[in-house]
This record gives structure tokens, sequence and C-alpha cells, in this order.
């Protein structure tokens, strides 16, 4: 089977209780650098085609001396990108390079075979009071899952600041020294506002880049057993926001999640969702304590957009639950929003091996979705 199956002993350990969410890694480093007054390069992937090692919203931070946070692939290709970005701090102004993974000399060069494209935007943030301020509502934005548009544009007249930047939120607020026509704005919204990876924008005066700003994607799981346990550490480590759910303290609580990011203990499992906002970043992983209570999960995950549902359990199990679903109103439609079994096919059985099926999928799903528009 896929994922489990299994049940599990369980063992008590205590209440626990909520976490908060967590600030975004990179933009928590880039606002700690111009606290401290030094300025950095910010290299992000804005377009990008076919097979690269990261795709459109990847980004790194350099630092003068050459030393990184974050990835945009490594290899030689990141090791252009790391000059270029050095070279920067002597120069002053943006860049913008497109690398072709699949010509001839660059495959020579740069020990790449993966045949796609990337272009990288390479932007110089000083450590100034504007910035400051900037990159702080940036944090904010994550902090609080405010979705906003990061705006830079390059800047070709001599002597100028290199790069202006805007940050938008969707009440029509604007921080920044990008000034911008409310035409523009309505353009920028309707062709970034429901993408996640950076991209490209050209304006009628120009072209300008831009970030997405959002929290991290969000897993919710249903269940704080053995596997749940796993995941929860294993989506944290790659960069999942998690909120365990379930019916028991004992179970549901800081010290078996360490590292989850929200635990809330339900009355009952027909209020699972209760306080949840359910949107298409959010990941329904339901690894309840019983069949019965799956299905009542997955009947309540099934009236909400998100963009993952998936279930443990056997295929007897999934048919079974599928079919009381179809009798009380559901659709076939319906059901093949559903994972199940959950995760890949890899023979898993410990609840670690289950776990790294699950969050694989997970990943896989993730990346599909910074991939599309």
């Amino acid at each position: 089977m896929k994922g489990g199956g299994i049940l599990w002993p369980w063992v008590w350990l205590g209440p626990g209780t909520t976490g908060e969410m967590p600030l975004d890694p990179l933009w928590e480093r880039l606002c700690g650098f111009l606290e401290r007054g030094e300025s950095v390069v910010l290299a992000t992937i804005v377009e990008h085609s076919g097979s690269t090692p990261r795709t459109a919203g990847s980004r790194m931070i350099v630092r003068s001396d050459g030393r990184i946070s974050g990835t945009i692939g490594g290899g030689r290709l990141e090791a252009e990108v790391i000059a270029d970005a050095v070279g920067l701090f002597a120069t002053g102004g943006a860049r913008v390079r497109s690398f072709d993974l699949g010509a001839g000399d660059i495959v020579d060069a740069m020990d790449m075979i993966c045949g796609g494209r990337v272009t990288v935007f390479l932007e110089p943030v000083a450590a100034d009071a504007s910035n400051r301020r900037l990159f702080s509502e940036v944090l904010d934005c994550t902090a609080g899952a405010r979705r906003c548009l990061l705006v830079a544009r390059p800047e070709e007249e001599a002597g100028g600041p290199g790069v202006r930047r805007c940050l938008l939120d969707p009440t029509g607020k604007v921080w920044g020294d990008l000034p911008l026509p409310a035409k523009q704005l309505g353009e920028l919204w309707r062709r970034a506002g429901t993408r996640r990876g950076a991209l490209a924008v050209p304006l009628d005066d120009g072209k300008v880049y831009v970030s997405p700003i959002c929290a991290a994607d969000t897993v919710l799981l249903f269940g704080a057993g053995h596997v749940s346990r796993e995941v929860a550490r294993l989506c944290d480590t790659v960069g999942f926001r998690t909120v365990v759910v379930d019916d028991r303290p004992e179970f549901a609580n800081k010290a078996r999640f360490d590292r989850a990011d929200d635990i809330r203990v339900v009355a009952d499992w027909a209020h699972a969702f209760d306080g949840l906002t359910v949107a298409v970043d959010r990941y329904v992983v339901i690894l309840t304590h019983g069949h019965r209570h799956d299905k009542t999960v997955l009947s309540q995950a099934l009236r909400t957009p998100a963009g993952y549902i998936g279930m443990i359990g056997s295929q007897r199990k999934r048919d079974s639950i599928y079919a009381a679903l179809l009798r009380e109103g559901f659709s076939r439609g319906d059901l093949d929003r559903v994972h199940c079994p959950i995760g890949l096919e890899i023979g898993a059985e410990t609840p670690e091996e289950i776990a790294v099926s699950i969050v694989a999928e997970l990943i896989g799903e993730r990346a599909e979705a910074m991939r599309s528009p």
C-alpha cells in the first residue's frame, strides 16, 4: 500500500501549547543583514522554462565576500551568479542574466545538462532606512499570512539608486520609492496576484520584476499519532508550515510535536476545521486514529478549496469510505481530488518511512504548483 493503513500504539506525553506563524527564513536573514548595516545583493530566478535546477521564485542572498544564504540551484550556474553579484558591490546597478542550460557551450562550461532556461535578476539592496522599512514590511507579510507583491525596477540613469522598489498589498497600500499609476498596479495584480513564483512583467515604461510574498504553504495534519509526528518533523525541515489537529490533548501537544507551528485540540472530529482557513495553498493530510474519523474529516475537506487532500489507508478502506461518501451526495469528481493511499509507493513500513513517502508527495505537489501560473 502507499503510505500506510497501519495502526500504531499511542504514547501519552502530557499537555502542549500552540505555536505562531513562522517568519520566512530568507527574508528574516535579509532583514538581519540590513539592520546590522550590511548591504547585500538579492538574486532571484524570475523566469524559467524546461528542466532547471530551481524554479521561478527561488532566491539567494549574496554578501560582499561571496558568502550566500539560500540557493538558486547550486553548481556552476550559482557560482556564475555569485561572481556577478560580488562584482555589483563595486560597479553598482542591477543585472539580469539568462542561462540556456541546453546550449552546448553552457553545458560544457557549467557541467549542467538540465536543458532548460533560467533568467536571474540580481539587485543590490543597500542597508539604508528605506530598505530596512520595506523589507521589514515584507517580513510582516509572511508572518501575518498577507499576500503582497514586491516589485523592483532597475534604474539606468547614472548616479541613480540602482533599483527602485515598492511593496503592494491587496488593500491598495504601497510602501517604497517606486511610484506606479493605478493602471499598472491593476496589471501587476492581474498578472501576479495568484502566482507563487517570481516573474518579469513588461509595462508601458519598462520591465519590472515581481516577487509574490506569502506565508509558507501549510500542511493541516488531522491526527496526532506516530506517523503524524514524523510528518510534522519532515515538513518543518523542507519548509512547510504545519498545523496539527486531534481530539485528544494527550497526543496533540507541544511535547510530541515540538516542531509544529500550531496545535489544535477539537471537541470532536465533526468540528475538525473550526477556526481554520483553508485555501489553495493548504495541504490536508488525514491520519486520524480510525476509519470513521477519517471519513468525517474527508467529508469536510472536500467542501474546501484545499489544493491537496490525502488520506492514509489501504485500498479496501478507501473504497469503503468512498462508497459511503457517494451515498451522501459527493460526486466521483469530488473523490478524484483525494490522494489515497497517500504517499509515494516506496514500500514504506515504519512511521518514519511512511512520513518520507507522504512528505515526498507533498514536495512534488508544491513543486508542480510553483511551475503553474
